[in-house]
């Protein structure tokens, strides 16, 4: 069991479907913290659930890194609509990735700056709220195609076309 295990955490592929959800799925916890935080003005609350929000902004990086390391395998395995539907969840992860960053680093900002700029603490917590509503939107919409690459069951549209200079995977 345990030699399993092993292999299975040594493929790029399995360690990205294995962390995957946690980008999106604690951004959505998080949010809600947030709010019932800045609805309790508990500034711990706030600081708790802005912990939170960082950690899946930066939790987007090891995601991104695996599915790319995956990607040639994935290919290899999937049907001609999968490979399509692999190539639009790879292209909206260029696209969006950056803005997972971003949204880390103004939660870091949320949480440190206060330190040395006490009136900031409302300001920038409420603008990671903003920012993480437009981030969790943008991870809906990289999973919508991720989800599709393996499961035909979801497939109810063909794959969208990439521009050609993204299609470089």
């Amino acid at each position: 069991m345990i030699a399993t295990l092993i292999q299975d955490l040594s493929q790029p592929e399995y360690v990205h479907v294995l962390i995957n959800p946690l980008p999106v799925y604690g951004l959505a916890i998080g949010l809600l913290g947030l709010v019932i935080a800045l609805i309790q003005r508990s500034r711990r609350a706030q600081v708790a659930t802005l912990a939170l929000i960082l950690f899946c902004g930066a939790i987007a990086w090891p995601v991104a890194h695996y599915g790319e390391e995956g990607y040639d395998r994935v290919l290899s395995l999937s049907d001609d609509q999968g490979q399509a539907w692999l190539k639009v969840h790879a292209h909206r992860v260029d696209e969006f990735i950056w803005f997972f960053y971003a949204l880390a680093a103004v939660a870091a900002a949320a949480i440190f700056a206060p330190w040395q700029w006490p009136r900031s603490a409302l300001p920038l917590t409420i603008i990671t709220l903003l920012l993480a509503c437009v981030v969790l939107g943008m991870g809906g919409y990289i999973a919508h195609a991720g989800g599709k690459i393996r499961h035909r069951e979801f497939r109810n549209e063909p794959a969208p076309p990439v521009p050609v200079e993204q299609d470089e995977h």
